[in-house]
């Protein structure tokens, strides 16, 4: 399914900034979560939204306390997931106060309320967040469980979460990752350069220069990002993933042509077209 804008387009209309994480918790502990770096990274997305209004969605990843939900999950009925919700939610919570401590408006919405899947395919209510970016509140997203055709729940991950907002009303949409590496290394070390482009036809190039996931993350780490992220591309998506940094200057460049971005800042573009 192709839809959402043509890839390799000069500006978007709007970004979906996603932190990860691992910039603000320990994946492995079950409760970290960094509040003075949420807090940061606050204050660089509130001047990103205040600088392009309405064109900003935020969506959290699961730290530390949506893959501890995961990896205790107590038995296997056909709702066992169901705890990641209230995971989840508390780590939107927390971005979203975060949000307010600095002045931006900003509301927590559950993927479960705005994505199920049919027997004929996935279903999407995405009215709320454009009533949201026009009302000039940011909205907050995570990970969730999903409803499936068969009546269970599944795993949706934060870095599938984009997707909901891939059916045309937002796009162009380029989809940013932030996380604690710079993009896909081309070696086997963090010393190898950074891939800077990828083809969105061509995701076996990216799988071969992955590394192994560790046991702890639930999410497939750089795997399922890479999975995700061609997925979105292939729909129509610019997804590039990045290195975050809570003491930097600003993002204003997330809405920027690529050719406009720092050149030492290194990234790895996933899409149909290579930027001019």
């Amino acid at each position: 399914m192709r839809s959402g804008g043509a890839g390799g387009h000069e500006t978007p209309r709007t970004v979906v900034v996603k932190v990860g994480g691992s910039l603000v918790s320990d994946k492995r502990t079950d409760h970290d979560i960094d509040e003075a770096a949420v807090r940061d990274y606050a204050e660089l997305v509130a001047d990103l939204v205040r600088s392009h209004p309405g064109q900003v969605v935020f969506v959290a990843g699961g730290g530390a306390l949506g893959h501890s939900s995961v990896r205790r999950k107590e038995h296997d009925g056909r709702l066992a997931l169901l705890p990641l919700t209230r995971a989840t939610f508390d780590v939107k919570w927390v971005w979203t106060e975060a949000f307010r401590a600095v002045g931006l408006p900003a509301a927590p919405l559950q993927a479960m309320a705005m994505y199920a899947e049919g027997p004929d395919g996935p279903v999407f209510q995405t009215g709320v967040v454009s009533r949201l970016l026009t009302a000039g509140v940011l909205p907050v997203l995570s990970g969730d469980c999903v409803l499936t055709a068969a009546g269970g729940l599944r795993i949706l991950g934060s870095d599938h979460v984009p997707g909901i907002l891939l059916d045309g009303s937002f796009g162009p949409v380029r989809v940013v990752a932030l996380t604690d590496v710079p993009g896909i290394h081309s070696g086997p070390d963090g010393d190898s350069p950074v891939v800077p482009y990828l083809d969105a036809a061509d995701p076996e190039r990216a799988y071969a220069c992955l590394w192994p996931t560790a046991a702890w993350d639930t999410s497939g780490a750089m795997h399922g990002k890479v999975e995700a992220f061609f997925s979105h591309a292939d729909r129509g998506a610019e997804c590039v993933i990045t290195r975050g940094d809570r003491k930097a200057a600003g993002l204003r460049h997330l809405m920027a042509p690529m050719s406009a971005w720092p050149h030492d800042l290194p990234r790895t573009l996933i899409s149909r077209s290579r930027p001019v």
